[in-house]
Formats: structure tokens, C-alpha cells, sequence
């Protein structure tokens, strides 16, 4: 039991458990002393969870360093992780790969309890009228499930950008190892406090969470905005980090043209998140101090307009999407010619194609809104914009299949990921343009193609390529690989599944069945094809529990890691697995391109030494 209450996780979660209470004390005396009622919910619960997930800070450790620094005291050396084994995972720790594997633990955690709210409300849909939820139960839910996979793909994208860029590289750790712990760790009171709307009246605004109606929202909606704004931080902290490792922590030889692409792709990636991610913060924040004291920014009585709350959180949204889509891009660039044996075609493209899409991408937010009232005028450059991230996502699709073109493919799980996510993000592009333009936009937008589209986008640049990494360096983090037809056995159940949903979700938007409402006219004749849609999910669920069993054997049972695996050029591969705790225990220099697949005698890294 001491051991137990040792881990620094179970040490955060009891001081936030404090702090939370000494908050809403704190507010509730502050009030009685000045005269107000005692008690009022909504200024007590936001100070506490606030407060709490400072506590939390504290008494996981993420802060204890800083606090030594401060006060004179030495602050320990950067890999003294206090708990060998299993246990570092559990409290703050220094290295980026305990860092990076807790991300990832953490997204899967979030993204099995958001597909799971999905599985819900999608039950819900596959008969007429309400079943049992409430209407209030399955807004809430379906508005959840949104956020909750966002912040869960935020969540993944950290955890393969801390885990692999420095080992990419030739770091020994990221620029801001303490910042780096601090980014995570900020990540759970926030993820808690955004679950804990659920149980706080909930909210009914989409995952938008658009003014008035998130002005006059439950309690829920104050725990939603909480909890994506420390989310955010967790995110801008990242991305400076990432930022400032790539800049400064080279191997020698490593020119940015002979970075592997997935660090392009991670550059970019951090250039969004470090600039746009204070506009969605800021919008949210916004409502809360309106809620809170009575400010006016979206109340037309007030002088306020709802229509800025859409500009500043849109800005940043719709950038994110390529913050969510642009690491699993890079993921299909970097290990393609893996399996294909063959270069990467037209690196360089490729590599600033990447910034090509994070710089268009702060140019299209307005396609968002254009059934939202603005100005026409403004409606046709927006429309163009929009259609120009078409360029650079093309080049990227014309790399993969020049990649691939006479290639000796193998099929391994990885690969057949990277295939999906191909096909899948393809359908996600193709199915995109009609959004862009306004004369299609103003029929679709509030229709559930937008949903399939959405989806579409997602999975293809971010969940299959997510998988495909897993099973790619899974033997790298663990020193196990993970069980071959366990996993050929979730990529058949999931493919086809996700698929077939999203095909069915554009076809009823198509046909006129809107999104975010529970309920549907039977003489509509959507019924079976919601049906078609659950089974097709719950399918998908079933992949997942596939993948969890999987890792499961495989830590237990699997075959250990031994050499390189995959005859990969990577750094990371020509070291032993799981890596080392220093990363490389001989320093590298880069004497040659990245991607020079089947071609003989190509050297891509010399270690110290070496001849």
C-alpha cells in the first residue's frame, strides 16, 4: 500500500482531490464575506477544478524540479527517474520515451471512452424515436465524443513526436526535458476535467461549443472549455519543444534535406500548434468570463457578436485539422519505402509540402462559416483558399504512389495500414472540395456527408497511419513484437467496417438526414441505414479490443525484438531495442540520404568510429 500511494499519479490525483476542495471553499468563504449568497455552483466548481489541477501538478512531481531551482537546491540528474521499471511510467519522469509512452497509453485511454460514447448514441440512432437516452443525455454524449477524440488524437500526435523525433535526430533527449514532463502531465487534470462535464449537467452545443447556446449551457459546459483550454497548453508547450529540439539538437550532417520526413512533418505540425492554439483557448475563455461575470463579447445586448466567437475558434480549428492529419502523413512518407524497398519519390516536395499545408491552412478557416452569415465578399477568397491545400496534399499522394509504383511490397500489418490510410484519406480528399465551394456548402453543411467527410479525413490521416506506427515500433518501445495475425486480424475487421460507415453517413447527408440531432422521422427511410451504421461501429469497437488482446499476448508471450526488425535505414533501428536510456551510446553523424532504399552500397548514418 505505500508503494501504491508512492506513485506519483496516485499523489496527483489525491491533491487534486484537495485542491478542488479547497477551491470551492476558498470562493464559497470569499462570497459569504462580501455579502453574496454562500453557494453558487458555477464560480465554486470552475475555481476548484482550476485550482485542483495545479494541486495535481504539484503532487504528481511534474513542478518539483523548477520549485528546487528556485530555492537554491540541485535538481538531480536527467534520466534519475525515482521508480526502475514499470513503475517510472506512473509519476514524472525526464526521458521522452517514458514521456511519449505515457501520451500514448493516455490516448488510447481517451480514445476507447470517446469511441465508446460514440457506440451509445449511435445505438440510439439505430431505431426511431428516443430508446433510452434523454435528448440532454445524447447531446451530451455526442458532443463529448468529439472533443474527447480530439484532444485523444492531440494526445497520440505527442506521443510519436516525443518518442521518435529526438531518436530521428541523433538527441539524447528533447531541448526542455522538464517542459516536456510539465506538457504532459498537464494533460490529465484536463482530460478529467472534461470527462467530469458528463456528470455536471452536461452541455448541448456540439463539440463547437458556439454562443448563445454555450452561454446559457449547464454547469457541464464550464468543465468542457476548463478542460480544453489546459489541454491547449499541453499543446502549445509541445509544439515549442519540438520546435526548438529540431532547431538546435541535430546530429552532425543532418541538413534539414536529410531529416527523415516524419521531422518535417512534426516541424510543421509544431508551427500550428504553437501559434494557432491560443485563438481556440482564448474563444473558450471568453465564454467562460461571460458566464462567470456578465462580460458581453457574443451577447448582441451587450454589444457583443456570436460571429466572433466562430472567427477566433475556427482560426485555430480548422488549422488543427492539419495538426491531427500532417504527423500521420509523414508517418505514410516515412515508412512506406520500407516496405517497398524503394526511395522516398521527390523527398524534397514532400518535405516542404508539409509547410505548404500548415501556411494555407491559417487561410481557410472562413469556409466554416459560410452559413453562418458573413459577408459575401469575403465568401470567394476563402473558397479558393480552401481549394489550394488541395496542391500540397496532392504531391503528397503523388510521392506515395510514385513510392510504391514497382515496388517489392511486402504486407505485413504496418503496411496494410499505410494502405488504408491511402485509399481512406483519399476518399477523405475527394470528398472535400464540395465543402469548399459555397454554392455546395450552403445544401451540405449541416448534413451528416460533413460527418462522413470528417471521419474520412481523420481515419485515413490519423487513425490508420496511427496503427501502422504502433505495429511498426512497438518492438522498439517494448522489446516485443506484436502478434502478426492478431493484427492482420483488426485491420480486416476495422477497414472494411470504417468504410462502409463512412460511405453510409455521406449517403443519408446526401439524402437529407442532418447532423447533431437525435431523432428522425421514421417516413424518411433512414432506419436501415443508421443500423447498417451502428453494426458497422461496434464492428470497429471490436477491432479495438482485437488490438488491446494483442498487446496484452504480446508483452506476455510475444517473440522478443531482436536486431533490425524491419531492415529499416532509421537510426533508431541500428541500436538495440527497447533503446537505450541515453538513446545512443555512441553519437552519429549523417553521411548520406534518408530514403535511399535498394540502392547499393547507400549509407544513410556513420557511428562514431566506424570506418
Amino acid at each position: 500500500m505505500k508503494k501504491f500511494f508512492a506513485l506519483g499519479l496516485v499523489r496527483g490525483l489525491s491533491w487534486e482531490i484537495i485542491g478542488t476542495a479547497l477551491g470551492i471553499g476558498f470562493v464559497t468563504l470569499v462570497r459569504l464575506l462580501i455579502g453574496l449568497p454562500a453557494w453558487k455552483a458555477e464560480p465554486a466548481v470552475v475555481f476548484g477544478a482550476l485550482l485542483g489541477a495545479l494541486f495535481f501538478l504539484v503532487g504528481v512531481g511534474a513542478v518539483d524540479d523548477w520549485f528546487k531551482w528556485a530555492v537554491g537546491r540541485e535538481t538531480g540528474e536527467h534520466f534519475d527517474d525515482s521508480h526502475p521499471g514499470w513503475r517510472r511510467y506512473f509519476g514524472a519522469s525526464l526521458d521522452h520515451k517514458v514521456i511519449g509512452i505515457q501520451y500514448l497509453v493516455l490516448s488510447l485511454i481517451l480514445m476507447s471512452v470517446g469511441g465508446l460514447f460514440a457506440l451509445i448514441f449511435r445505438t440510439e440512432l439505430a431505431e426511431v424515436q428516443m430508446q433510452f437516452l434523454t435528448l440532454n443525455q445524447y447531446n451530451t454524449l455526442m458532443s463529448l465524443h468529439g472533443m474527447v477524440m480530439i484532444v485523444s488524437i492531440l494526445l497520440g500526435i505527442a506521443a510519436y513526436m516525443n518518442y521518435l523525433v529526438p531518436l530521428l535526430i541523433g538527441a539524447r533527449d528533447m531541448a526542455f526535458p522538464r517542459l516536456n514532463a510539465f506538457s504532459f502531465w498537464i494533460a490529465v487534470p484536463a482530460g478529467l476535467i472534461l470527462l467530469s462535464s458528463l456528470f455536471l449537467g452536461g452541455f448541448d452545443t456540439g463539440w463547437t461549443g458556439y454562443p448563445p447556446l454555450s452561454a446559457r449551457a449547464p454547469l457541464g459546459m464550464q468543465m468542457f472549455f476548463l478542460g480544453v483550454s489546459l489541454a491547449g497548453f499541453s499543446s502549445i508547450f509541445g509544439g515549442l519543444n519540438i520546435l526548438a529540439t529540431v532547431i538546435r539538437l541535430r546530429a552532425p550532417g543532418m541538413t534539414p534535406f536529410k531529416m527523415p520526413i516524419f521531422v518535417w512533418a512534426a516541424l510543421a505540425t509544431s508551427l500550428i500548434s504553437l501559434t494557432a492554439t491560443q485563438l481556440i483557448g482564448l474563444s473558450f475563455q471568453m465564454v467562460m468570463l461571460q458566464r462567470l461575470f456578465g462580460m458581453g463579447f457574443f451577447d448582441p445586448a451587450k454589444g457583443g457578436n456570436p460571429v466572433l466567437f466562430q472567427h477566433l475558434f475556427w482560426f485555430y480549428s480548422h488549422p488543427a485539422v492539419y495538426v491531427f492529419v500532417l504527423p500521420g502523413l509523414g508517418l505514410i512518407s516515412e515508412l512506406l519505402p520500407v516496405f517497398v524497398r524503394k526511395p522516398l519519390f521527390g523527398y524534397r516536395w514532400v518535405a516542404m509540402s508539409s509547410l505548404g499545408i500548415a501556411l494555407v491552412g491559417f487561410l481557410v478557416w472562413g469556409h466554416h462559416m459560410f452559413t453562418s452569415g458573413m459577408a459575401e465578399y469575403l465568401r470567394v477568397p476563402f473558397m479558393y483558399s480552401t481549394l489550394l491545400v488541395a496542391v500540397p496534399t496532392g504531391v503528397k499522394f503523388f510521392s506515395w504512389v510514385g513510392t510504391v509504383w514497382r515496388g517489392k511490397i511486402t504486407f505485413e500489418t504496418p503496411m496494410l495500414f499505410l494502405l488504408a490510410s491511402i485509399v481512406v484519406f483519399l476518399l477523405g480528399g475527394l470528398t472535400g472540395p464540395p465543402n469548399a465551394t459555397v454554392s455546395t456548402d450552403l445544401h451540405l453543411h449541416d448534413t451528416y456527408y460533413i460527418v462522413g467527410h470528417f471521419h474520412d479525413t481523420m481515419f485515413g490521416g490519423y487513425i490508420f497511419p496511427f496503427f501502422a506506427a504502433l505495429y511498426f515500433w512497438f518492438p522498439k518501445m517494448t522489446g516485443k513484437r506484436l502478434n502478426e495475425r492478431l493484427g492482420q486480424l483488426q485491420f480486416w475487421l476495422i477497414t472494411p467496417s470504417f468504410v462502409v460507415l463512412s460511405l453510409w453517413m455521406m449517403r443519408v447527408g446526401l439524402l437529407g438526414m442532418r447532423r447533431r440531432i437525435a431523432d428522425y422521422d421514421a417516413a424518411l427511410g433512414f432506419e436501415a441505414s443508421h443500423l447498417v451504421m451502428t453494426v458497422a461501429g461496434f464492428l470497429i469497437g471490436l477491432s479495438l479490443i482485437v488490438f488491446f488482446i494483442n498487446v496484452w499476448y504480446s508483452l506476455k508471450k510475444g517473440p522478443p525484438a531482436i536486431g533490425n526488425l524491419w531492415n529499416s535505414r532509421s537510426p533508431e533501428w541500428q541500436v538495440a531495442s527497447p533503446m537505450p536510456v541515453h538513446n545512443y551510446d555512441q553519437p552519429f553523424e549523417v553521411v548520406g540520404e534518408p530514403y535511399d532504399y535498394g540502392l547499393p552500397g547507400s549509407q544513410y548514418i556513420r557511428f562514431k568510429g566506424e570506418k
